[in-house]
């Protein structure tokens, strides 16, 4: 079971080596982190987009493309439809987001002829190590879906489930946030929560997965919250995923997490296929590498 975002590299490393495709790779930021991801020796990688760009910038941070497969295709949505293209075929193992908007590279994703498109919904897995927290914290979904249904948040679920198993966690304790450990018939959330325990105690999702909910942050984090307040799950304190009811409770989540308890991170989109990198250029270096070691863990397993 992988603890720490490091030991993600380690993994990544010593597994049987992805090969990488980026769309639209005239970035410098994500230029940077796959030549880092390289020099870790986790993955090989396609660099598809404006050729004359992305030598340019590569000159500017010592990037040797003579180790790289480079493909011209200025065009965004070409890049794009290249990229997923090439992992459907099995030509590259997973795709990672360039220079281009985010709604580009799911619609190619998402197409009928050469997607990556599959029964599942699509859902943004953060995963989160801070130095309050003994283990990996898996956060889904704060980038994605705004407001999910039932059906949608048993997928999201899913795929969660799948990203933390690829990293080793064999019993996988999850905590359907709501405001609440009651249900209220006023509150989604609650009712939402109560339901995917129940399904999860029906074996919905599979072996080894415990579901608590509905279920407040505190008593998610902290056993000692947990005692004061008398509530037991064998979820408390030990949650590895946590699923938010709405984008904006998992936003911010996330930047708290990032900017107040000294987190750090990685992110992948899960549902298609094969991962999707996506990153922000506020992400650091950092997450960026990881990110892509998260990428190349998850699309290794499955």
């Amino acid at each position: 079971m992988i603890k720490h975002l490091d030991d993600l590299l380690t993994a990544a490393k010593n597994q049987r080596k992805t090969r990488l495709v980026v769309a639209a790779a005239q970035d410098l930021d994500v230029l940077q982190s796959v030549a880092d991801a390289k020099k870790y020796e986790i993955i090989d990688a396609i660099l598809i987009g404006d050729a004359a760009k992305i030598k340019a910038l590569a000159a500017e941070i010592q990037m040797n493309l003579d180790e790289y497969i480079v493909i011209d295709k200025p065009e965004l949505m070409d890049s794009a439809l290249e990229a997923v293209r090439l992992v459907s075929s099995g030509e590259a193992d997973f795709v990672m987001k360039g220079l281009l908007d985010t709604s580009i590279l799911l619609k190619a994703v998402l197409d009928k002829t050469v997607g990556l498109r599959t029964e599942n919904h699509l859902s943004h897995v953060m995963v989160y190590e801070m130095p309050t927290y003994h283990k990996l914290l898996y956060l889904t979904d704060g980038g994605m879906n705004i407001e999910p249904s039932l059906d949608e948040k048993k997928s999201i679920l899913k795929n969660a489930i799948i990203a933390a198993k690829a990293l080793g966690t064999a019993e996988i304790k999850v905590s359907c946030l709501a405001a609440k450990e009651k249900v209220n018939e006023k509150m989604k959330s609650t009712v939402d929560g109560a339901e995917l325990k129940k399904l999860a105690n029906e074996g919905f999702f599979g072996e080894g997965v415990i579901v608590e909910g509905p279920i407040a942050f505190d008593l998610a984090v902290s056993k000692e919250a947990a005692e004061i307040k008398g509530f037991k799950s064998p979820v408390v304190g030990e949650t590895d995923i946590m699923l938010v009811p709405t984008i904006e409770v998992g936003n911010g989540i996330g930047k708290a997490l990032t900017y107040m308890a000294n987190g750090k991170s990685a992110g992948v989109i899960m549902g298609a296929k094969a991962p999707v990198v996506l990153v922000s250029r506020a992400d650091t270096a950092e997450t960026k590498l990881y990110s892509i070691a998260l990428g190349s863990v998850i699309a290794a397993n499955q």
